[in-house]
């Protein structure tokens, strides 16, 4: 092999030694591939606690990890010579058009993740013109998060309490905020065993114990924007310092039943979907009180562990409510793809919480707006590449190893895999 020294007039423009940037957020964001890089840089920069509380599930985690290998096992079918070049997200749900077919899923302990907390999500979410849904449990008030940005889309998330005239002035705040579409969480009437969060000893405010001292002192940004901001508490709740598993016990209605449900729906004048939907007969007797919708949802894994992963669930519902009931999946969702598998299975719309509090603890609202642009890349590039032009393309007949429901085919028959070339 012959050799030769180098050209430097060639090596020359090769040589692209940077500056080291000051702005240390926006250097991380930029390094982000995906999500999970953003999970890698969060885990980084939050204290372990906060970080358990999002990465984590109840229990043993069986059913946090089979979110996610149901997604895994789907796979979408690219297509050839369809000619789409500039694939359309935007879709309507709950009675409004938005630009992306998922939205933020509500939250707790938001600002314990990221000072920033709700506001720079429902700023982020703003911007992208996709709803964002404020929890019960948030760190931010109803009317602050309305005020932070009051041309967003804004859902509301309702615990039922044990105490009926605050839910219904919670009720009532809410609709004078603002928030056009609620979202009733029926699935939490004790809380789950989120052995995480009992081992961090997990609380709001954070308790400073000699642990978490130590835990926070070599991630100073997470640590100076705790003690120069409001200390974080359950804005639309109380002050009190308790853990999660007591707030749910002295504040939850263990009795939730469906007269509860009626008497929701009687007080709510805008769009009501019902939360923590995974049988045919749950989605049956929500159905029954007027609900407009349900979120097919096993709280992101931690509630019930073992329970059955959301997308599964979801053949079962839309087999039990037909074509005309909007369906939103929740628990899973980490990148465009798992969205993309999500509608072709049959939902309506999507809703992501870890993934978006992965980018708020990597980068508060800029690392929301992140996560939003990573996902929404990866919805443009499969629905590219499967053929699909707009969101209503998407169907299970792109896809193969989709959950089918109790009685029916696990797959579809080969002469329905691909449409015709009009499609």
């Amino acid at each position: 092999m012959k050799r030769q020294l180098p050209d430097v007039r060639e090596l020359a423009p090769l040589l692209q030694f940077g500056l080291p940037r000051l702005d240390r957020v926006a250097a991380r964001l930029d390094s982000a591939a995906d999500v999970w890089d953003l999970r890698r840089i969060a885990k980084r920069v939050t204290p372990k606690a906060p970080f358990d509380y999002v990465d984590g599930g109840a229990l043993d985690e069986h059913t946090l990890r089979k979110n996610r290998q149901a997604f895994a096992d789907v796979e979408l079918l690219p297509r050839i010579l369809h000619g789409v070049d500039a694939p359309n997200t935007s879709t309507t749900i709950a009675g409004q058009s938005v630009s992306l077919p998922f939205g933020i899923a509500p939250t707790g302990y938001t600002r314990m993740m990221q000072s920033e907390g709700e506001v720079g999500g429902v700023r982020a979410a703003a911007k992208a013109d996709i709803p964002f849904s404020l929890s019960t449990m948030g760190t931010t008030s109803v009317e602050e998060v309305a005020q932070a940005a009051p041309n967003s889309t804004r859902w509301f998330q309702l615990y039922l309490w044990k105490d009926r005239e605050r839910s219904l002035d919670l009720l009532q705040r809410a609709q004078a905020s603002g928030y056009e579409t609620l979202l009733v969480t029926v699935d939490t009437p004790i809380a789950g065993q989120r052995l995480r969060d009992n081992r961090n000893g997990l609380s709001i405010p954070p308790k400073l114990t000699l642990k978490t001292i130590l835990d926070a002192s070599y991630r100073p940004g997470w640590w100076f924007n705790f003690i120069t901001t409001e200390p974080p508490r359950y804005a639309s709740l109380s002050n009190t310092s308790q853990s999660l598993a007591e707030m749910t016990r002295s504040m939850f209605d263990p009795t939730l039943d469906l007269d509860d449900l009626k008497w929701i729906r009687e007080q709510w004048k805008g769009r009501l979907f019902v939360k923590g939907v995974l049988t045919a007969e749950d989605a049956d007797r929500s159905r029954s009180i007027g609900a407009d919708g349900l979120v097919v949802s096993n709280h992101g894994g931690r509630q019930l562990d073992r329970a059955p992963d959301s997308l599964t669930a979801l053949a079962e519902v839309r087999a039990a409510v037909g074509e005309d009931m909007e369906l939103i999946l929740d628990s899973g969702i980490m990148s465009g793809t798992d969205v993309v598998a999500a509608l072709c299975a049959g939902a309506d719309f999507v809703l992501v919480g870890r993934a978006y509090l992965y980018g708020l603890m990597a980068g508060g609202q800029r690392g929301v707006e992140k996560a939003i642009d990573l996902i929404r890349a990866e919805i443009l590039t499969a629905m590219g590449l499967m053929g699909a032009r707009n969101i209503s393309d998407l169907g299970p007949r792109l896809t193969r190893g989709l959950p089918a429901a109790p009685g029916g085919q696990a797959e579809p028959s080969a002469a329905s895999l691909m449409p015709g070339e009009g499609a």
